[in-house]
């Protein structure tokens, strides 16, 4: 029998709907399952039982009447703590950030309330959102559920952790070069990084999204409803369009699939990861799509130019905090922005200047293709103590080759588990879209969880 926690938002709104479970008992069991997993993994923030539970009874209370608020009726959700959520402090993964309670919801958080949906606490990240691991200046090291001695990743590490550990069935993270799909990838979940703009959110800037994190495409593909809807905060916002998101239903034979084994920098693909997303292509082919290998688009000029930028956008925030403060934040992540400091305007305006270049060569590259297939990291997951697989502040980025460049050009991007290294770790596998096409890239990662072979039971708590 399939216990509570471990079933989808849409199976428990259909046993809502029929009276076979109510919000109340499913909030319980889920608060009792966290419980046995919080020791271990420190994958979540200001987690709120007592709200939980009274945010439950009025769901509960609702479907009695026939009547529930929205389409996400009474199912439980996770935010990354840098989503506002109104009363909640949001302290950036930093303890240097002054700890001052949100006036109001940011447009995903807003969009999910209104659709009546449970909002247990969120989820955690590391200092700034600038790392790919769970090791945070604020948060307890946050775990891999996989495996306890593993990073999950980040910046969304809290939220990929828990959605893997089956805190809830809906997570939402956010991502600027990989803070969505790679813990995706390293923990075994879903993930769609959307299009620029397809989600509103605040504030927005160059490359930042939100998307929903979850253990199925279904699922994320019923946030995207929600989430999708519009909000006027967000200026860099697309046209508002009713998409049928439920629509996941897509025949691999005769796409057009583009293969990208080599991200032109970074780390070396490790072997095991190879191996498995070769054999998810081979998957597709004999579904009937016709696969051709890419050639890679980035350059290291790339990577190091968006590196010098984030590093001098970096150093401005913290250089103006005061000496206290600045002594909080994770040293990582201040030797790494003190490179901002001696860089000249014209090696920022060039740094700056990369993110088009980037756009450019993603587009084109992408261009001939309905979708491409690559590696989510070059990688599986590292040790969890780490700042970045590298542990190097002259290198942090080497593992972001394959999930930065569709930021910059604003395409649509999930990361969904393709199989496990030796010793059990998930492998992710990164599907690339046009530009917009989130729907398309929800029907591909559709098509491969048809034809994948099963993946394994999710982790439990130790005993």
């Amino acid at each position: 029998m399939t216990t509570l926690h471990d079933l989808s938002a849409i199976e428990l709104l259909a046993a809502y709907r029929s009276t076979a479970l109510s919000p109340v008992e499913v909030t319980r069991a889920l608060l009792k399952h966290i419980a046995a997993w919080e020791p271990h993994l420190h994958a979540s923030y200001a987690l709120d039982a007592e709200e939980a539970l009274a945010q439950a009874e009025a769901s509960q209370a609702r479907w009695l009447k026939g009547a529930p608020l929205g389409a996400l009726d009474g199912v439980p959700a996770m935010l990354k703590e840098n989503i506002a959520t109104r009363g909640v402090p949001t302290p950036l993964g930093t303890a240097a950030t002054e700890l001052v309670p949100a006036e109001r919801d940011a447009p995903p958080a807003a969009r999910l309330r209104e659709a009546g949906t449970l909002i247990l606490g969120k989820t955690t990240m590391p200092d700034y959102g600038m790392l790919s691991s769970g090791l945070s200046s604020f948060h307890a090291l946050t775990r891999n559920p996989w495996d306890l001695t593993k990073n999950p990743g980040g910046s969304s590490a809290g939220a990929a952790a828990a959605a893997a550990a089956g805190y809830a069935p809906l997570h939402l993270g956010t991502d600027i070069g990989g803070s969505l799909r790679l813990p995706a990838g390293w923990c075994g979940i879903f993930t769609l990084k959307p299009s620029l703009g397809r989600i509103p959110i605040h504030p927005p800037y160059a490359g930042r999204v939100a998307g929903p994190m979850t253990r199925s495409v279904a699922d994320a593909a019923l946030m995207m409803g929600v989430l999708s809807l519009p909000d006027a905060r967000d200026a860099t916002s697309l046209p508002y369009q009713a998409i049928a998101w439920h629509q996941l239903d897509r025949d691999p034979e005769g796409l057009k699939i583009g293969l990208l084994l080599d991200a032109g920098w970074g780390l070396a693909v490790d072997p095991e990861v190879r191996a498995a997303v070769e054999a998810a292509a081979r998957a597709f082919e004999a579904a009937g799509a016709i696969v051709e290998p890419m050639r890679p688009f980035m350059t290291r000029e790339m990577a190091e130019g968006m590196d010098r930028f984030w590093r001098m956008r970096s150093w401005i925030d913290i250089a103006a905090l005061s000496a206290e403060r600045r002594a909080k934040v994770l040293p990582f992540i201040v030797e790494w922005a003190r490179g901002g400091a001696r860089l000249s305007g014209e090696q920022v305006f060039h740094g700056y200047s990369q993110m088009a270049a980037m756009r450019d060569a993603a587009v084109a590259a992408c261009q001939p293709f309905d979708v491409v297939l690559s590696p989510t990291a070059p990688i599986a997951a590292f040790a969890a103590e780490l700042p970045c697989p590298t542990n190097d502040p002259a290198r942090p980025f080497e593992h972001i080759a394959f999930t930065l460049p569709y930021n910059m050009s604003e395409q649509p991007a999930a990361s969904i588990d393709c199989g496990r290294t030796h010793d059990g770790l998930p492998i992710g596998l990164q599907i690339v879209g046009a530009r917009h096409d989130d729907l398309g890239v929800l029907q591909v990662a559709r098509a491969w969880e048809r034809i994948r072979p099963p993946p394994p039971p999710w982790p439990m708590p130790p005993r």
